[in-house]
């Protein structure tokens, strides 16, 4: 259908949806968002920057074209079917949504070794730059033998199990980010905080919590997602002083996860009030600590500051923080990638896509799983291939089919 050149991407997709008798609700489910986002999209009351989503909508809407809903002139920008692919999903998929509710005869695996074994996959997915492949790889095996150990022992083995249970979930939720369906999405986060729950471990409820946090950021639940990391944070709060370090790294992580969701919103006070709370639990730990999972730590609040600046839209304090930042003294190879995707956000902000296509190779060169699965990088390679000079057309394309966005 023919669309006037005066209408906002809202508008847009409002028209697209009541031209196929589609309801919010129903649009809502496709996209794997709430109602309120929605309706805010269409009513202009929230900017639709993630490529990703715009993917989502198109193929919704049964649009072939991206320009379609984004009203922007230049090549035609295909909409892949279906949501990123992996080929480690299927496996996983099977050990999540089929797992046994019967005892097995065997001899369950001791908690001891289950927790390392997680604890090493755990590393895996922060130093390997393939860590969708090679953490996908381990993952069907460690659920099916955490399960198989939380319903055979009894006691604190069981307890222990149940943490190491939740840990899997945790690292599930992050390995199948945006290549899951949101329903798998959500059994494993609620999974993660249950096991922990019936742990009574605080430390993996908090974890759990942030884990749960992040699920509800990205499906449109900012306040959801606030009001759980904050209640976690009250929850392990007056055991700060005399708890072990790994208690005041996640509730750092906690204070950053917080801080990033606010900046999201555009609530600046409160992001920053959030970040100065991270930033004084990063400086009561050693220089050199690293949470083992969320990888919180003097380097990953400077990251964080960056994001929060390029999330508000302070582009020129997200470029002098980042000036300051010495990205290798970060041990997860996943988020070195993940600051350069933040750094490349502000140059688009301000307009330099040649400085924004070079961090972006930067970026992929670190790791290349990292930026081809996650939306904020494929929306930034989707954006230079549209738009960057002449003389960098050929280098935006080939980044563009690297990370899988279509550029035909």
């Amino acid at each position: 259908m023919d669309l006037s050149a005066d209408l906002s991407t809202g508008e847009r997709i409002r028209v697209l949806r009541e031209s196929r008798g589609m309801s919010r609700p129903a649009l809502a489910q496709l996209c794997g968002r709430g109602v309120d986002w929605i309706k805010r999209i269409e009513n202009g009351d929230r900017e639709l920057r993630s490529h990703e989503l715009l993917l989502r909508l198109a193929a919704a809407l049964q649009v072939h074209d991206l320009s379609v809903i984004t009203g922007v002139d230049g090549p035609a920008a295909a909409v892949p079917l279906g949501r990123i692919n992996h080929p480690g999903l299927p496996a996983i998929w099977s050990a999540v949504m089929q797992r046994s509710l019967g005892r097995s005869g065997d001899q369950p695996p001791d908690p001891a070794i289950l927790q390392g074994r997680v604890d090493q996959t755990w590393r895996q997915w922060h130093t390997s730059p393939h860590n969708r492949t090679d953490v996908g790889a381990q993952l069907p095996g460690l659920i099916r033998d955490a399960e198989a150990a939380v319903r055979v022992l009894e006691g604190e083995q069981r307890r222990a199990a149940l943490v190491a249970l939740s840990d899997v979930y945790r690292l599930t939720g992050q390995a199948t980010a945006y290549i899951a369906p949101a329903e798998m999405a959500w059994v494993t986060a609620d999974r993660a905080l249950s096991a922990a729950q019936d742990a009574d471990a605080p430390a993996a409820i908090a974890s759990a919590a942030w884990n749960l946090g992040n699920i509800l950021r990205e499906t449109a639940y900012p306040e959801e997602a606030l009001r759980v990391v904050t209640e976690a944070a009250d929850l392990i709060r007056p055991h700060l002083e005399e708890a072990p370090e790994d208690w005041r790294g996640i509730y750092g992580a906690l204070q950053l996860h917080a801080a990033v969701t606010a900046a999201r919103e555009g609530r600046e006070g409160d992001a920053w009030r959030h970040w100065d709370k991270g930033d004084q639990v990063a400086k009561s730990l050693p220089a050199s600590y690293v949470h083992p999972s969320t990888v919180f730590g003097r380097a990953n609040v400077d990251f964080h500051a960056v994001s929060v600046a390029t999330d508000l839209q302070k582009s020129t304090k997200a470029l002098g923080l980042a000036d300051d930042i010495d990205p290798d003294v970060m041990p997860s190879v996943e988020r070195r990638a993940r600051l350069w995707v933040e750094v490349a956000r502000g140059h688009l902000q301000r307009g330099d896509r040649t400085a924004a296509l070079h961090v972006m190779q930067m970026a992929h060169r670190i790791s290349a799983e990292t930026v081809s699965y996650t939306p904020s990088a494929r929306h930034v390679a989707a954006d230079l291939w549209r738009s960057a000079p002449r003389a960098m057309r050929a280098e935006a394309g080939q980044l563009a089919e690297k990370v899988g966005v279509a550029t035909a």
